[in-house]
Order: structure tokens, then C-alpha cells, then sequence
């Protein structure tokens, strides 16, 4: 058996992996959308480390698009198979890979004006969309849901196991059982560990021992800090931004898990009677969509919020809340002077409504940007978080004038500690442990931590790097 690492090595997005077995059938990982790097990502995202005809079967661990956002491409490009996920990973991809194909449409519309009116200091040749709305339709007919904590077979030498990640809705981890020359092997795959007492979403589950382990290193060497539910200070900011200075407080946050989170801390404010008296504009088309999916997989809910919605049979819905769609309502937000709360997606600001909003509030000094997750350096939310005095946007240099606080403690991503607990039940039993979706200095210092803390031999492969196991 052998692994092919073609997405999320020694980066953080484009999460795939290709198991070869020695019988030659072929088993994709994952297949997420490189992002963050400009003209760089263009060329990752439009290459392939394997011949996607020839892949056997997909199984997908959840529905963040840096992990699903190549699918459509892959079909178009020739898969024929199924693709294995978890019934809420299903429903979730039939939003976000739309929405994926729509923001390509414009980005690509967008890119080829630039270059037919002269403003681009490269002459280069006009793109095409990865995918168009069209193509994903072909795709999703492929999906097959399945439950967690059965295991499944996908192959007379396959069975596959999924168990909950915590980390959005219907995420899992992948345990594969393959049978090969009278030899049983286990191969994990932790997808995004998730973190404990989050709300809305049960807590991770640890997977079996496995004898190989594909894992996760996004916040490898850092500790979060406590959590939102024990803190005052989205309060704070909220109350600073708001009332004090009298102006915008923009969220970025990614439509799917961060959004549903934030709308629900928001919604116990205001049944606490603490949220100030202004409007909070969830401004995204897709997080409409995918808060309406939340709603219809209680099944992956935890206790907490079960106990809350038998008080509040709408957890996602109060006073002064709205939902916005209409793209000319969105624009009214951007020269509105109202306090208001703002959340948008795309969560790295690089791209989507959240975007054109910092585009209009970063050089006010009555706004506040809050950043709650993870953004790759060359993000605009990436750019934020380094403490950049200008920042570039739509080919204007602004000023950053607007208070940017930064609250890590949402993040859906497990730090240092919490991936450690999530795969310490390993140590002792698995061969080898691979390291992926992280950058090469967090990488290198975890898994220093991890040997330190006895867990076995570790490797941090490159991409396109290829290992027989």
C-alpha cells in the first residue's frame, strides 16, 4: 500500500490523499481547494497528482471547501465513483459547492476584465472557472451518506468507519480496513480535530488505533485562549465597537460552522437581555442556506444546545437579527453610517461580500474588524492579523484605520494540547504518523512536541511526496 500526498502538504489548504493499494484500486482523501496564494494557487488548483479517471472511490471527511472544493472539477475531469461522506456532509455540499462555483464565475469574470482593460502588468492569457453552477449537479448525485460509528464497506478489501470530528456539522474522522495479502492494516485520517465544550457541536470523538495515522497540524504549536462562553470580551467588543465609538463591528466568519456559532452566542445575548439594541446583519447568501441545514441534523447537535432549544425553539433566529441575501441590500450595508454588527463570509476576507465590507471600513477608525479564525498569511484577514499599517484591496492601497481585535478562541481547529488528546490513545500502537494541513514552521514544532511526548515516528511530507507503507 502506498500514499500519495497531493493537497495540504506543508500548506494548509487543499486537503487530498491518495491511498494505493497493491492491487492497484485507488482511494481519494479529500479533495479540497488550494487557497490563499494568488496566481500560485491558480496553478495548484488546476493540476492534479494522479489521473483523476483512475480513482476508484472518494471518501470525504467534511465540508469545508478546502477539503471539498475540487469535487466538481475531479467529476468533470473524469472520476466515475462514488464519493463516501457523512449524511450532514452531504447536505452541506450541495450549498457550499454552488456557492464555490458562483464566487470562481465572478473571480474569473472579474480576473479577465483586468486583463482585457490593460490593468494587469502581466499580459496573461484569460481563465476559465474550475467549475461552473452546471457541474455540480453531476457531482453531487455521486455522494452517499452513511452514519457515524458503522463501519462500512466501499470494497470487498475496504471498510470505512467515520466518527464525529467536532469540528463542523457532520465532520468525521476516517478510519479505513484494508485487507491486503492476507493482512489486515488500519489507515486514519483525523480530517479537522475540532475542540471540546463547543457549543452547538458534540464533542470529538477519538478514532481506533490504527496502524497509520494522516493528521492534521493547523495550530500545532499554540495554546488557544479561553474559550468564548467563558469570557466577556465578544461583549466588549461588541459594546466598544457599537456604542462607544458609535460604528461597525465586521465578522468575517465562514458561512459554514463559524457563523451558526457566532448567530447563536449572539441569540443567548439577546435572551439575556445583554446584546445593545442594534441590528446584526448575517450578510451571505450561503450562510442563510447552511444555517437552514443546521436546523434539519439535530442529530449532530451536543446536550447543551438541545437543553437550549427547549427554551428557544430557534436557536439562529432573534430581535434586531437578519438575514441578508439581496446583493443591493448588501451594498446599502457598505455605505450605511448605522451601528451595526456585521457577519460575512469569506472568513479570510480574500474573497466573497466580506471583502467589498473591509473595502469600505478599513480606513474609518469607527470600525472595529473582528477576526475569529485562521487566515493564510497572504490573506487579506492574514495581513490583519501580521498588524499591517495599508493593506491592498481591489488594486487600491488603504490605510487600516479601523481597530482590528483578533478572538482565536473561536476557532473550530483543536491547538496544540487538544490534537494531542484527540490522538493520544495512538501512542504505543501506530507506526507512523503523517503530518498535513499546516505550515512547515508550526509543523516542524509539533512534531517536536509530539516526539517529546512519546508518540513514535513522525513525518512531514511534501507535496506530491509518495510513501509505501
Amino acid at each position: 500500500m502506498k500514499i500519495r500526498f497531493c493537497g495540504a502538504a506543508r500548506y494548509v489548504t487543499g486537503s487530498s490523499h491518495l491511498v494505493i493499494l497493491d492491487n492497484g484500486f485507488k482511494i481519494l482523501l479529500d479533495c479540497g481547494l488550494f487557497q490563499g496564494r494568488g496566481d500560485e494557487t491558480w496553478e495548484w488548483n488546476n493540476h492534479w497528482y494522479f489521473d483523476p479517471a483512475e480513482i476508484d472511490c472518494m471518501v470525504l471527511s467534511h465540508a469545508h471547501i478546502d477539503h471539498c472544493g475540487r469535487i466538481p472539477k475531479l467529476v468533470k475531469d473524469g472520476y466515475k465513483g462514488p464519493i463516501h461522506a457523512t449524511h450532514a456532509t452531504r447536505s452541506l455540499c450541495a450549498v457550499m459547492l454552488m456557492d464555490s462555483a458562483r464566487i470562481q464565475e465572478n473571480d474569473i469574470e472579474w480576473f479577465n476584465e483586468k486583463i482585457i482593460k490593460g490593468k494587469r502588468k502581466n499580459k496573461e492569457h484569460l481563465r476559465e472557472p474550475l467549475y461552473i453552477p452546471d457541474d455540480v449537479g453531476p457531482a453531487m448525485v455521486k455522494f452517499e451518506g452513511h452514519a457515524y460509528d458503522r463501519w462500512q464497506t466501499i470494497h470487498p478489501d475496504v471498510q470505512v468507519l467515520f466518527r464525529d470530528a467536532g469540528h463542523i456539522l457532520g465532520s468525521a474522522s476516517v478510519t479505513l480496513k484494508i485487507n491486503e495479502n492476507g493482512k489486515e492494516t488500519l489507515l486514519g485520517f483525523t480530517g479537522d480535530i475540532g475542540r471540546a465544550d463547543r457549543p452547538i457541536l458534540r464533542d470529538p470523538v477519538p478514532m481506533p488505533e490504527v496502524d497509520y495515522l494522516i493528521c492534521e497540524s493547523t495550530y500545532g504549536d499554540r495554546l488557544h485562549d479561553k474559550t468564548p462562553e467563558q469570557s466577556n470580551e465578544f461583549l466588549e467588543i461588541i459594546n466598544e465597537a457599537c456604542v462607544n465609538k458609535k460604528g461597525k463591528l465586521l465578522i468575517p466568519a465562514f458561512s459554514l460552522g463559524r457563523t451558526q456559532e457566532i448567530i447563536y452566542m449572539l441569540d443567548k445575548l439577546s435572551n439575556q437581555n445583554l446584546l445593545p439594541p442594534i441590528k446584526v446583519y448575517v450578510d451571505s447568501p450561503l450562510a442563510v442556506n447552511v444555517t437552514h441545514i443546521f436546523q434539519l441534523h439535530p442529530e449532530c447537535f451536543d446536550e447543551e444546545i438541545n437543553r437550549y432549544i427547549r427554551t428557544d425553539s430557534n436557536p439562529f433566529g432573534f430581535n434586531n437579527l437578519i438575514y441578508v441575501r439581496d446583493v443591493e441590500q448588501s451594498k446599502i450595508l457598505n455605505t450605511s453610517k448605522e451601528p451595526c454588527i456585521i457577519v460575512s463570509a469569506a472568513g479570510m476576507l480574500n474573497a466573497g461580500r466580506s471583502k467589498h465590507h473591509l473595502y469600505n471600513s478599513v480606513d474609518n477608525p469607527k470600525n472595529t474588524i473582528l477576526i475569529v479564525g485562521y487566515c493564510t498569511p497572504e490573506t487579506p484577514g492574514g495581513v490583519l492579523r501580521s498588524g499591517a499599517k495599508t493593506i491592498r484591496l481591489f488594486d487600491d492601497e488603504k490605510p487600516v484605520l479601523a481597530d482590528i481585535r483578533i478572538m482565536d478562541s473561536f476557532s473550530g481547529h483543536g491547538d496544540r494540547d487538544e490534537m494531542l488528546t484527540f490522538i493520544i490513545n495512538q501512542k504505543g500502537h501506530v507506526k507512523k504518523i503523517f503530518l498535513v494541513h499546516g505550515e512547515p514552521e508550526v509543523q516542524d514544532n509539533f512534531k517536536l512536541f509530539l516526539i517529546d511526548k512519546g508518540m513514535g515516528m513522525i513525518d512531514i511530507p511534501t507535496m506530491g511526496s509518495e510513501v509505501q507503507l
